[in-house]
């Protein structure tokens, strides 16, 4: 906002000759002055609140740049200055004020001068977060609440949300969206006691993947094949790309049997599951084959009504995995279950290829009747082609 008159700018002026100089309370003086003639010009407060703060008057300057703010409530910089004077005067508001501070940040270069401040502010949040997680687990744990692991888990997470450090992520099928079922990135084991059998099969399941990897007949493909017209500028690099090569079992609801013929053992485990078989949709398996230094960026999935399973049987060193707020390593015979129309991504960091096992199972929310109509549903909208 301009000063409302050339006066006023003058002010402005003569106040900071007087800062200039070193005659803080001249310029308190003119500011004073300045703030009573024109209480809507935020400038004026801002320099007000500085002089204030250099006269030895905190709590005024503190009131200064909170009028400042009355009138701009998002301005980083003052923002970040009220931030800092809570701070210097030991006021327990101090870190909320920081990370309300950085939330206004934005990604444009901001002057050198306040490089250092951003840094304070950084550096002073973290430690508030740290500080109140750390208090609210202590809290928990003097309740004597009797919590099992995945209760405690989410307690946890609870904590990190309420500090900022964690949000809330939900699911953002792009296509088809169940309403009603629990969005969770990680699903509990206990819900689906089949893993350890899954993963004692490991061994076996790698077997025939040596097999099928190397069989002339087999069938190796992109495992991202949109067309070139499709608007979906994540997934140009990877576009056709054989970085992230797919080797299908089961596709679309159809058996792959150049591919799956080669897997016997794979395919009777998974003639055992309870996976969506919809027309032109699902069920789906495959091997996923990720080269390396390679990444797959941030997406979604199609569905919320069916969750994927992973088996891990080549890990050559770091190789994580993120869904909404939690990353993990991939680890050789440890499975897991996810919600994929939760945001996730994935990296391979090591020189070696990177596979594991995929394949699709029902939401356990869902009673057979709501699956039945989920199938019919869904496959009379039928998949859209190029659909992860």
């Amino acid at each position: 906002m301009d000063a409302p008159d050339p006066d006023l700018h003058q002010r402005l002026a003569a106040a900071d000759r007087a800062l200039a100089a070193r005659n803080v309370a001249e310029a308190r003086a003119i500011l004073e002055a300045a703030a009573a003639a024109a209480p809507a010009f935020p400038a004026f407060w801002q320099r007000l609140a500085t002089v204030r703060q250099m006269a030895g008057a905190p709590g005024q300057a503190i009131a200064a740049i909170d009028k400042a703010l009355e009138l701009a409530p998002l301005d980083f910089v003052n923002l970040l200055m009220r931030a800092r004077m809570l701070d210097q005067a030991g006021h327990p508001e101090a870190g909320e004020a920081y990370g309300r501070a950085l939330a206004q940040r934005r990604p444009d270069p901001l002057p050198a001068p306040l490089v250092p401040a951003i840094e304070r502010a950084e550096a002073a949040w973290a430690e508030h977060q740290q500080g109140l997680e750390r208090r609210l687990a202590e809290a928990l744990e003097a309740s004597g609440t009797d919590l099992t692991p995945a209760e405690r888990g989410r307690a946890a997470r609870l904590a990190s949300n309420i500090t900022r450090r964690t949000r809330a992520y939900h699911s953002e099928a792009t296509h088809f969206h169940y309403p009603g079922l629990r969005e969770l990135e990680f699903h509990d084991r206990a819900l689906f006691p089949w893993l350890e059998r899954l993963e004692g099969l490991s061994d076996v399941i790698a077997a025939e993947l040596d097999v099928v990897a190397n069989a002339p007949d087999a069938d190796l493909v992109p495992y991202v094949q949109y067309s070139a017209s499709e608007p979906l500028a994540q997934w140009r690099q990877l576009n056709h790309n054989r970085d992230w090569t797919a080797i299908h079992l089961i596709q679309r609801g159809a058996r792959v049997e150049p591919n799956a013929a080669h897997c016997p053992q794979t395919m009777a485990f998974l003639d055992s599951m309870a996976q969506p078989w919809i027309e032109g949709c699902g069920a789906n398996a495959m091997f996923s084959l990720l080269a390396p230094h390679t990444s797959i960026p941030p997406h979604v999935g199609v569905a919320n009504f069916r969750l994927l399973c992973h088996l891990p049987l080549i890990i050559p060193g770091k190789c994580w995995f993120r869904v909404g707020e939690e990353v993990r390593d991939w680890q050789r015979g440890t499975a897991w279950v996810f919600d994929d129309s939760i945001e996730h991504e994935a990296m391979n960091e090591t020189d070696q290829l990177r596979i594991i096992m995929i394949f699709d199972i029902w939401h356990p929310d869902l009673s057979p009747a709501e699956r039945q109509a989920i199938a019919t549903t869904v496959g009379a909208a039928s998949m859209p082609v190029g659909a992860l």
